[in-house]
């Protein structure tokens, strides 16, 4: 029983429980069809098999002795042959058994004499029910990625669109799920292809990547270096806007080797400074696939030759000795300040518990409230004192070190109002929307200058502002107007601010003599 209807309808032959499909009967399989390439032959059968209700594959083919010319081909149902039990071995999950020893297929031989091949043999029954219409698009021949789609999905990656979104952008786009034409784990799989062609070629590809922006700008600066396996062990650059802005913003810059941003686990080492908006800015950019004093020396020797205007009057970085040893060689006029933050959020570790308790706020007090020397290092001692801390090895060790981190003494030393690497810690949470560990190397680069690119637009549209507009004051004295003229708008409203806290404090003359003028405030 063989009906001419479109739909999915079995016909079961009871006594040998053969499924017979119904569909159309131009859309059917019969001997003698002939057809130009194999490929038009596996998308008939394919569009007959979504019609049915089942799936194909490719199977076994005869070929030509001499010229391996494929002569027969065989395109069998997807539940063709019969699951072989494997010797019991680890793996990542366990698949179901799908295959039934269904015969249903079509054979193919070439046509003698020309190009075409033709249907030899078609066996339409099959061993098992067909899948209804709402479920046969989850089918293996059924699923297929188009170039436009792959386009598409490349795009919303870059954008950083994560997957089940690009589904959703593809569901509208088609009018419904069904119609996509593929799956969720069929972008997995396609993305995870694709990231895979890149493997192994990190150094080849980012120095082509490099070359071309050189090429684009002859100011854009960068060096690489690879192992004898063609992987990149370190890598730094820096582009025109970066340089130019060192040139008038590099008295200070921050530095942080903690943000891993990448599947090989390259420590990313972004050096950062502020502009005249107060904004972070990426003064340089590199990767080291080892936080040794050589590696270190090797980057801030090729901070130097990129950038204008000589060394940074102040480096501010976590605690490394590596490092600190690195600056010391290279940089031997700079202030090396280590980050203040990274250094109290170890009180709370480093102290025993009911010590911490009782005495962290006379701490943080004493390091950040007290700006006379003298004054510190005797209230330091006292509170170690009492608290029963004298000994304590970690604490000996900080003030060992206070002169690289305590404000009383690194006040006298222009910071940009910066005291810790915070502002790279905060760059690496806007990072992070753009990047992830996943990332390879060429994969993160691309990533991180379309992040950098929104980071300038908020300093272009500052700048926008400051040429469009002029601030309002609210004072009405002649220093408030003249620096509302010379300052940005970011930086007047803080300069207004310590004027107005300025305004109830009076100076009286005490004392004037030769050496000296004592006021009273």
């Amino acid at each position: 029983m063989v009906g001419d209807s479109e739909e999915n309808d079995d016909c079961v032959i009871a006594d040998e429980m053969i499924y017979i499909p119904e569909v159309r009967n131009e859309k059917r399989p019969k001997v003698g069809m002939k057809f130009d390439s194999l490929d038009f032959v596996y998308d008939f059968y394919n569009r007959y098999a979504l019609l049915a209700g089942f799936s194909i594959r490719r199977h076994s083919s005869g070929r030509e002795k001499y010229s391996k010319e494929i002569l027969r081909k065989e395109f069998v149902c997807c539940k063709q042959g019969v699951f072989k039990k494997e010797e019991p071995r680890a793996v990542k999950r366990h698949r179901g058994i799908s295959r039934c020893g269904c015969k249903a297929r079509v054979v193919v031989v070439k046509v003698s004499g020309c190009k075409q091949y033709a249907f030899s043999l078609v066996v339409e029954g099959h061993n098992h029910t067909m899948t209804p219409p709402e479920r046969v698009h989850f089918m293996r021949s059924h699923r297929h990625i188009s170039e436009p789609a792959k386009l598409l999905t490349k795009q919303l990656g870059s954008a950083d669109i994560p997957t089940h979104k690009k589904m959703s952008i593809l569901e509208v786009q088609s009018g419904g799920m069904e119609k996509i034409g593929f799956t969720k784990k069929d972008i997995y799989n396609f993305e995870y292809y694709e990231s895979s062609l890149m493997k192994n070629h990190d150094v080849e590809l980012v120095t082509e990547y490099f070359l071309a922006e050189q090429k684009n700008n002859r100011s854009f600066y960068f060096k690489i270096e690879g192992d004898s396996n063609d992987r990149l062990t370190r890598c730094f650059w820096a582009d025109a806007t970066s340089r130019r802005a060192y040139g008038f913003y590099g008295d200070v810059v921050v530095l942080d080797t903690t943000f891993n941003t990448n599947r090989y686990g390259l420590p990313f080492a972004p050096m950062l400074g502020v502009n005249n908006h107060g904004q972070t800015i990426v003064l340089a950019c590199a990767f080291l696939s080892k936080e040794t004093t050589e590696s270190f020396i090797w980057m801030f020797e090729e901070f130097k030759k990129a950038m204008p205007g000589g060394e940074p009057k102040m480096i501010i970085t976590d605690q490394d000795a590596a490092m600190a040893r690195a600056i010391f060689e290279v940089f031997p006029t700079t202030f090396h300040r280590l980050c203040i933050w990274h250094i109290t959020t170890k009180f709370s570790d480093k102290l025993p518990r009911t010590a911490y308790e009782e005495y962290w706020k006379e701490f943080k007090e004493t390091i950040w409230e007290i700006d006379n020397i003298d004054e510190f290092e005797e209230k330091w001692h006292a509170i170690i004192t009492k608290s029963g801390l004298t000994d304590h090895p970690w604490l000996s060790s900080v003030f060992d070190l206070r002169k690289s981190w305590v404000p009383a003494y690194v006040k006298h030393i222009f910071a940009t109002g910066m005291s810790s690497s915070q502002r790279a810690e905060g760059s690496h949470a806007f990072f992070k929307q753009y990047i992830s560990r996943r990332n390879s190397l060429m994969d993160f680069i691309t990533r991180f200058q379309r992040a950098l690119s929104h980071q300038r637009q908020k300093e272009l549209l500052a700048d926008h502002i400051d040429a469009f507009e002029k601030p309002q004051c609210a004072l009405l004295l002649t220093m408030d107007k003249q620096m509302a003229e010379i300052y940005t708008k970011a930086m007047f409203q803080k300069f207004e601010q310590e004027l107005m806290q300025s305004l109830p404090c009076f100076m009286e003359l005490k004392m004037d003599d030769a050496s000296k003028a004592i006021y009273k405030l």
